[in-house]
Protein backbone atom coordinates (compact mmCIF):
# COMPACT_ATOMS: atom_id res chain seq x y z
CA UNK A 1 0.00 0.00 0.00
CA UNK A 2 1.11 3.08 -0.96
CA UNK A 3 1.34 5.93 1.92
CA UNK A 4 0.27 9.39 1.14
CA UNK A 5 1.18 12.76 2.96
CA UNK A 6 -0.54 15.63 2.95
CA UNK A 7 0.17 18.53 0.40
CA UNK A 8 2.23 21.21 2.15
CA UNK A 9 0.07 24.63 3.24
CA UNK A 10 1.17 27.25 0.65
CA UNK A 11 -0.52 30.28 -0.45
CA UNK A 12 -3.69 29.88 -2.29
CA UNK A 13 -3.44 32.11 -6.08
CA UNK A 14 -4.32 35.87 -5.32
CA UNK A 15 -7.09 35.60 -8.21
CA UNK A 16 -9.10 32.32 -6.46
CA UNK A 17 -8.78 34.75 -3.45
CA UNK A 18 -9.98 37.77 -4.63
CA UNK A 19 -12.70 35.46 -6.17
CA UNK A 20 -14.16 34.38 -2.80
CA UNK A 21 -14.36 38.00 -1.04
CA UNK A 22 -17.46 39.55 0.06
CA UNK A 23 -18.34 43.42 0.25
CA UNK A 24 -19.22 44.83 2.86
CA UNK A 25 -20.34 48.75 3.84
CA UNK A 26 -19.69 50.16 7.39
CA UNK A 27 -20.14 53.95 7.35
CA UNK A 28 -19.14 55.62 3.89
CA UNK A 29 -16.43 52.84 3.22
CA UNK A 30 -16.24 49.61 1.33
CA UNK A 31 -14.43 46.38 2.67
CA UNK A 32 -13.22 43.28 1.34
CA UNK A 33 -14.13 40.42 3.80
CA UNK A 34 -13.53 36.72 3.75
CA UNK A 35 -16.07 34.48 5.82
CA UNK A 36 -16.31 30.81 6.35
CA UNK A 37 -19.42 29.50 8.40
CA UNK A 38 -20.51 25.87 9.32
CA UNK A 39 -23.97 26.43 9.74
CA UNK A 40 -24.60 22.89 10.04
CA UNK A 41 -21.92 22.39 13.40
CA UNK A 42 -21.96 24.74 16.05
CA UNK A 43 -18.42 26.08 15.61
CA UNK A 44 -16.27 28.95 17.26
CA UNK A 45 -15.67 31.99 15.68
CA UNK A 46 -11.72 33.05 14.67
CA UNK A 47 -11.52 36.49 14.00
CA UNK A 48 -8.03 36.61 11.29
CA UNK A 49 -6.28 40.36 11.61
CA UNK A 50 -3.81 40.96 9.20
CA UNK A 51 -0.65 42.77 9.36
CA UNK A 52 1.00 45.92 7.64
CA UNK A 53 1.75 46.30 4.87
CA UNK A 54 -0.70 43.47 3.56
CA UNK A 55 -4.09 42.03 3.92
CA UNK A 56 -6.05 38.98 4.69
CA UNK A 57 -4.59 37.05 1.87
CA UNK A 58 -1.42 36.03 4.50
CA UNK A 59 -3.97 33.84 5.82
CA UNK A 60 -4.98 32.18 3.04
CA UNK A 61 -2.31 29.01 3.90
CA UNK A 62 -4.00 28.25 6.69
CA UNK A 63 -7.50 29.10 5.84
CA UNK A 64 -8.60 25.45 4.73
CA UNK A 65 -7.14 23.62 8.09
CA UNK A 66 -8.87 26.23 10.35
CA UNK A 67 -11.68 26.20 8.52
CA UNK A 68 -12.07 22.39 9.94
CA UNK A 69 -12.44 23.60 13.28
CA UNK A 70 -13.47 27.27 13.18
CA UNK A 71 -15.90 29.54 11.73
CA UNK A 72 -13.61 31.92 10.16
CA UNK A 73 -13.68 35.80 9.53
CA UNK A 74 -11.37 38.38 7.73
CA UNK A 75 -11.30 41.53 6.59
CA UNK A 76 -9.21 43.83 4.41
CA UNK A 77 -8.56 47.00 6.24
CA UNK A 78 -9.13 50.85 5.72
CA UNK A 79 -6.47 50.98 3.26
CA UNK A 80 -5.37 47.84 2.70
CA UNK A 81 -6.04 45.19 -0.30
CA UNK A 82 -9.41 45.22 -1.90
CA UNK A 83 -11.09 47.56 1.12
CA UNK A 84 -11.19 51.36 0.23
CA UNK A 85 -8.20 53.33 0.48
CA UNK A 86 -9.40 56.96 1.18
CA UNK A 87 -6.92 59.61 0.56
CA UNK A 88 -7.93 62.14 2.64
CA UNK A 89 -8.39 60.57 6.07
CA UNK A 90 -6.61 59.96 9.59
CA UNK A 91 -5.71 56.29 9.31
CA UNK A 92 -6.06 55.17 13.01
CA UNK A 93 -5.84 51.98 14.86
CA UNK A 94 -8.69 52.45 17.13
CA UNK A 95 -10.80 52.77 13.71
CA UNK A 96 -9.52 49.86 12.62
CA UNK A 97 -10.77 47.97 15.95
CA UNK A 98 -14.06 49.23 15.16
CA UNK A 99 -14.52 47.76 11.90
CA UNK A 100 -13.24 44.50 13.49
CA UNK A 101 -16.29 45.14 15.84
CA UNK A 102 -18.79 45.50 13.01
CA UNK A 103 -17.98 42.84 10.69
CA UNK A 104 -18.37 40.44 14.26
CA UNK A 105 -22.07 42.26 14.29
CA UNK A 106 -22.43 41.72 10.75
CA UNK A 107 -22.11 38.12 11.08
CA UNK A 108 -24.08 38.01 14.30
CA UNK A 109 -20.81 36.80 15.84
CA UNK A 110 -22.01 36.93 19.92
CA UNK A 111 -18.23 35.89 21.20
CA UNK A 112 -14.49 34.76 18.96
CA UNK A 113 -11.04 33.78 19.00
CA UNK A 114 -8.23 36.15 17.74
CA UNK A 115 -5.40 35.27 15.81
CA UNK A 116 -3.51 38.14 14.27
CA UNK A 117 -0.21 39.30 12.85
CA UNK A 118 1.75 42.45 12.78
CA UNK A 119 -0.41 45.76 12.95
CA UNK A 120 -3.26 42.87 13.34
CA UNK A 121 -1.98 42.64 17.13
CA UNK A 122 -1.85 46.42 17.64
CA UNK A 123 -6.10 46.49 16.56
CA UNK A 124 -6.38 42.78 18.94
CA UNK A 125 -4.56 44.87 21.94
CA UNK A 126 -7.46 47.64 21.68
CA UNK A 127 -10.45 44.93 21.48
CA UNK A 128 -8.21 43.04 24.53
CA UNK A 129 -8.46 46.65 26.30
CA UNK A 130 -11.93 47.03 25.39
CA UNK A 131 -12.98 43.71 27.06
CA UNK A 132 -11.21 44.66 30.36
CA UNK A 133 -13.19 47.68 30.30
CA UNK A 134 -16.32 46.03 29.29
CA UNK A 135 -16.94 48.15 26.34
CA UNK A 136 -16.47 45.51 23.60
CA UNK A 137 -19.59 44.22 21.21
CA UNK A 138 -18.87 40.48 21.42
CA UNK A 139 -17.12 38.29 24.20
CA UNK A 140 -13.05 38.12 23.51
CA UNK A 141 -12.26 34.17 24.20
CA UNK A 142 -8.60 34.16 23.25
CA UNK A 143 -5.89 35.68 21.41
CA UNK A 144 -2.65 33.74 19.32
CA UNK A 145 -0.59 36.53 18.23
CA UNK A 146 2.38 36.38 15.63
CA UNK A 147 5.40 38.49 15.13
CA UNK A 148 4.24 42.26 16.09
CA UNK A 149 4.72 45.30 18.15
CA UNK A 150 3.48 44.01 21.13
CA UNK A 151 5.69 46.11 23.70
CA UNK A 152 6.99 49.19 21.36
CA UNK A 153 9.66 49.35 23.04
CA UNK A 154 10.98 46.26 21.67
CA UNK A 155 9.79 47.10 18.21
CA UNK A 156 12.43 48.10 15.77
CA UNK A 157 11.06 49.36 12.39
CA UNK A 158 12.78 49.95 8.77
CA UNK A 159 14.00 53.26 7.85
CA UNK A 160 11.79 53.03 4.83
CA UNK A 161 8.68 53.04 7.83
CA UNK A 162 10.75 55.62 10.00
CA UNK A 163 11.06 57.69 6.89
CA UNK A 164 7.02 57.61 6.07
CA UNK A 165 6.72 59.20 9.01
CA UNK A 166 8.44 62.53 8.26
CA UNK A 167 7.70 65.23 5.82
CA UNK A 168 9.87 62.72 3.56
CA UNK A 169 5.98 60.59 3.51
CA UNK A 170 4.46 61.07 0.52
CA UNK A 171 8.01 60.68 -1.65
CA UNK A 172 8.16 57.48 0.36
CA UNK A 173 4.81 56.27 -1.00
CA UNK A 174 5.45 58.11 -4.71
CA UNK A 175 8.47 55.68 -5.43
CA UNK A 176 7.39 52.44 -3.56
CA UNK A 177 8.14 49.59 -6.06
CA UNK A 178 7.58 45.84 -6.41
CA UNK A 179 11.51 45.51 -6.26
CA UNK A 180 11.17 47.67 -2.93
CA UNK A 181 9.03 45.77 -1.26
CA UNK A 182 10.63 42.44 -2.16
CA UNK A 183 14.03 44.04 -1.14
CA UNK A 184 12.41 44.32 2.25
CA UNK A 185 11.03 41.55 2.58
CA UNK A 186 14.13 39.45 1.89
CA UNK A 187 15.40 41.34 5.07
CA UNK A 188 12.42 40.74 7.44
CA UNK A 189 12.01 36.99 5.81
CA UNK A 190 14.32 34.48 7.44
CA UNK A 191 16.88 33.07 5.56
CA UNK A 192 15.56 29.52 4.27
CA UNK A 193 12.01 30.80 3.88
CA UNK A 194 12.28 33.57 1.66
CA UNK A 195 9.61 34.80 -0.52
CA UNK A 196 8.85 33.48 -3.73
CA UNK A 197 7.83 35.63 -6.01
CA UNK A 198 4.00 34.86 -6.96
CA UNK A 199 3.95 36.08 -2.95
CA UNK A 200 5.54 39.34 -3.87
CA UNK A 201 3.65 39.76 -7.01
CA UNK A 202 0.09 39.04 -4.89
CA UNK A 203 0.98 41.50 -2.15
CA UNK A 204 2.05 44.28 -4.94
CA UNK A 205 -1.47 43.75 -6.41
CA UNK A 206 -2.85 44.00 -3.32
CA UNK A 207 -1.04 47.06 -2.61
CA UNK A 208 -1.27 48.80 -5.59
CA UNK A 209 -4.97 48.19 -5.85
CA UNK A 210 -6.91 51.58 -6.13
CA UNK A 211 -4.17 53.17 -5.76
CA UNK A 212 -2.93 52.07 -2.79
CA UNK A 213 0.49 53.43 -2.81
CA UNK A 214 -0.93 57.12 -2.33
CA UNK A 215 -1.74 56.22 0.88
CA UNK A 216 1.01 53.74 1.98
CA UNK A 217 3.13 56.47 4.32
CA UNK A 218 -0.78 57.27 5.79
CA UNK A 219 -1.21 54.25 7.06
CA UNK A 220 2.02 53.87 8.64
CA UNK A 221 0.61 56.20 11.79
CA UNK A 222 0.03 53.45 13.60
CA UNK A 223 3.54 53.71 14.65
CA UNK A 224 2.34 56.82 16.64
CA UNK A 225 -0.75 55.56 18.03
CA UNK A 226 1.06 52.62 19.50
CA UNK A 227 3.46 55.42 21.11
CA UNK A 228 0.09 56.59 22.38
CA UNK A 229 -1.95 53.99 23.35
CA UNK A 230 1.24 52.16 24.65
CA UNK A 231 0.48 51.73 28.27
CA UNK A 232 -3.25 50.77 27.57
CA UNK A 233 -2.26 47.92 24.99
CA UNK A 234 0.62 46.44 27.27
CA UNK A 235 -1.46 46.38 30.40
CA UNK A 236 -4.38 44.81 28.27
CA UNK A 237 -1.71 41.87 27.71
CA UNK A 238 0.03 41.75 31.34
CA UNK A 239 -3.37 41.88 33.06
CA UNK A 240 -5.61 39.88 31.22
CA UNK A 241 -6.46 36.47 32.49
CA UNK A 242 -7.72 35.40 28.66
CA UNK A 243 -5.69 32.90 27.29
CA UNK A 244 -2.51 34.39 25.17
CA UNK A 245 0.07 32.51 23.18
CA UNK A 246 2.85 34.45 21.01
CA UNK A 247 3.99 32.70 18.02
CA UNK A 248 6.97 34.19 17.28
CA UNK A 249 9.24 33.93 14.08
CA UNK A 250 13.45 34.32 16.06
CA UNK A 251 15.11 35.73 12.54
CA UNK A 252 12.59 39.05 12.49
CA UNK A 253 14.43 41.75 12.76
CA UNK A 254 11.58 44.14 14.01
CA UNK A 255 9.69 41.84 16.57
CA UNK A 256 11.57 38.55 16.44
CA UNK A 257 13.69 36.88 19.55
CA UNK A 258 14.08 39.86 21.13
CA UNK A 259 10.70 40.30 21.58
CA UNK A 260 10.34 36.52 22.37
CA UNK A 261 12.36 37.49 25.04
CA UNK A 262 10.76 40.24 26.41
CA UNK A 263 7.62 38.47 26.22
CA UNK A 264 8.44 35.81 28.11
CA UNK A 265 9.59 37.62 30.74
CA UNK A 266 7.13 40.33 31.11
CA UNK A 267 3.66 38.60 30.36
CA UNK A 268 2.48 36.47 33.51
CA UNK A 269 1.80 32.80 32.70
CA UNK A 270 3.54 33.72 29.48
CA UNK A 271 2.95 31.42 26.61
CA UNK A 272 5.04 31.43 23.89
CA UNK A 273 6.40 29.25 20.87
CA UNK A 274 9.45 30.45 19.15
CA UNK A 275 10.16 29.20 15.57
CA UNK A 276 13.86 29.32 15.81
CA UNK A 277 14.65 29.94 11.83
CA UNK A 278 11.73 31.39 10.77
CA UNK A 279 11.35 35.67 10.27
CA UNK A 280 8.18 38.21 10.17
CA UNK A 281 5.83 36.22 8.31
CA UNK A 282 5.51 33.24 10.05
CA UNK A 283 1.86 32.44 8.56
CA UNK A 284 3.56 32.15 5.29
CA UNK A 285 7.25 31.45 5.73
CA UNK A 286 6.37 28.39 8.28
CA UNK A 287 2.47 27.52 7.70
CA UNK A 288 2.26 24.13 9.25
CA UNK A 289 4.30 25.29 12.56
CA UNK A 290 2.21 27.99 13.18
CA UNK A 291 -0.78 25.84 12.75
CA UNK A 292 0.60 23.17 15.43
CA UNK A 293 1.16 25.87 17.29
CA UNK A 294 -1.81 27.56 17.50
CA UNK A 295 -3.83 23.90 17.05
CA UNK A 296 -1.92 23.10 19.86
CA UNK A 297 -2.45 26.05 21.69
CA UNK A 298 -6.57 25.28 21.68
CA UNK A 299 -6.33 21.52 22.51
CA UNK A 300 -7.24 20.83 18.84
CA UNK A 301 -5.80 17.82 16.96
CA UNK A 302 -4.43 19.04 13.25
Amino acid sequence: MTQTTAPALALQSIDAWIANHRTLTIGPFDFATWVHEDTQNDRPWLLLIHGFPTSSWDWSALWGPLSGHFNLAAIDMLGFGLSDKPQNHHYSLIEQADFQEALLAELGASEAHILCHDYGVSVAQELLARQAERALSFRLQSVCFLNGGIFPGRHRPRLIQKMALTPFGPLISARLSQQKLRNTFNDIFGPHTQPKTREIEGHWQMITYNQGTRVFHKTMRYMKDRLTYQRRWENAVTQTDLPLRLINGGKDPISGKHLYTYYCENVPRADAVLLEEIGHYPQTEAPQAVLDAFFAFHGLAN
